[in-house]
């Protein structure tokens, strides 16, 4: 079976009448014929049929065994994390998503649990991370904002080897494009939000194990703290679901045609895209990928907040806004909105930079949004040119 054929045939007809969408059942609870005895559902909290194929369908699309639907990408990540005791050590990536930097920092570090932040593009400084307390290893492949990747094979054989867990964030690639499970990872975590939705109209999170033990925990966690997805938005991923295949294809097209135009562009310092042969570990990423994602970053040469805000300020087609993976192109400055709590220094040294800007490139025609990006750059030349006049008085 084809990967285009898996996604649009794991999701099914409704077994009671026929239907050929997921209905969706909007009820908080369900009638038992006596107590203890029912239909498979007793509280909505503990299980949806709506939500259960959603469920189902990621965890076949993930080569799993368990699927957790959750209110949003950091509500599974705190599943996840609630798998580990004070005492217990995480080896992270170092470029790691902002909202997940603050939950482990300014939450879980309070109870007593250690994160150890590495560069794990090379798997050899993630061997060198772990500790006989280290529980956990946590990576993004590609990361977030700076695209890096990570060889997810060899990081399960050290996690493997150290009987600890890996968890892989494959929000930028989803399983059209890559399947960690099938890499040796143990759990797998998606912003549902992102291209799986992919329309910009929910918030959803996604955990999926590779063991049936494992999920059976985190599911117990999911009902214990009660951070489950509505009814209506698992209906919503479903159905976005459904064109994933075709729209990631056209992400990843446009994207590297972005990528290549800003390579070339004269104010462009780096330019952060697996896709381009000139990336690190861009063969990796070949390796472990069907293809290269959508997102696309890079920094200006004048590297300041000012010539990052005058570009993405001065775009028609990409809009300046939080998330990513919707159909529409969106752009943001990491320092100022999703890195902003990660401290300067920090962020810096990870590679985000004051001047790097992050692209979601949408479905639009590649040549419109190219035509954009011009425009933006002209302001920044503007800009300079300003600087410069400035200077000279």
């Amino acid at each position: 079976m084809s990967n285009a054929t898996q996604l649009i045939h794991s999701i099914p007809t409704d077994p009671l009448t026929g239907s050929l969408a997921v209905p969706i059942y909007q009820t908080s609870t369900f009638v038992q014929e006596s107590p203890g005895v029912n239909k498979g559902y007793d509280y909505a909290r503990s299980g949806n049929p709506t939500r259960a194929a959603l469920e189902k369908v990621i965890a076949q699309l993930e080569a799993g065994t368990t699927g957790i639907a959750f209110g949003s990408g950091l509500a599974a990540i705190d599943a996840v994390l609630k798998l580990l005791k004070a005492g217990d050590e995480i080896v992270a990536v170092d470029d790691i998503y902002g909202g997940a930097f603050r939950l482990f920092t300014h939450v879980y570090e309070k109870f007593g649990i250690t994160v150890h932040y590495t560069d794990t593009t090379d798997a050899t400084n993630v061997f060198n991370a772990i500790t006989p307390k280290t529980k956990l290893i946590w990576i993004e492949t590609p990361t977030n904002p700076t695209l890096k990747i990570s060889d997810i094979k060899a990081i399960a054989k050290i996690a493997k080897a150290h009987a600890c867990w890996l968890c892989v964030d494959n929000t930028f690639a989803s399983p059209a494009l890559q399947q960690p499970l099938l890499l040796g990872a143990d759990i797998v975590i998606h912003s549902a939000t992102k291209y799986l939705g992919g329309h910009s109209d929910l918030i959803a999170g996604l955990v999926v194990t590779k063991d049936e033990v494992l999920g059976a925990k985190i599911k117990f966690i999911q009902n214990a703290s009660g951070a489950i997805l509505s009814p209506f938005d698992s209906f919503l991923v479903i159905r976005g679901i459904e064109t994933l295949h075709l729209r990631v294809q056209q992400h990843c097209s446009n994207a590297q045609a972005v990528a290549e135009f800003l390579a070339t562009h004269p104010l462009v310092e780096n330019v952060y895209y697996p896709g381009l042969t000139s990336h690190t570990n861009h063969n990796i990423a070949a390796s472990q990928a069907k293809g290269f994602g959508g997102i696309v970053s890079f920094t200006l040469k004048n590297d300041t907040e000012a010539a990052a805000v005058a570009f993405v300020t001065n775009t028609q087609y990409f809009k300046l806004a939080e998330s990513l993976g919707g159909v529409k192109s969106l752009l943001c400055h990491p320092a100022q909105m999703t890195h902003k709590s990660i401290p300067v220094e920090k962020r810096r040294s990870a590679g985000v930079t004051d001047s790097l800007i992050r692209l979601s490139v949408g479905l639009e025609d590649a040549a419109d949004l190219i035509n954009d990006l011009k425009h933006a750059f002209k302001a920044v030349a503007t800009l300079e040119s300003a600087i410069k006049q400035t200077t000279n008085i």
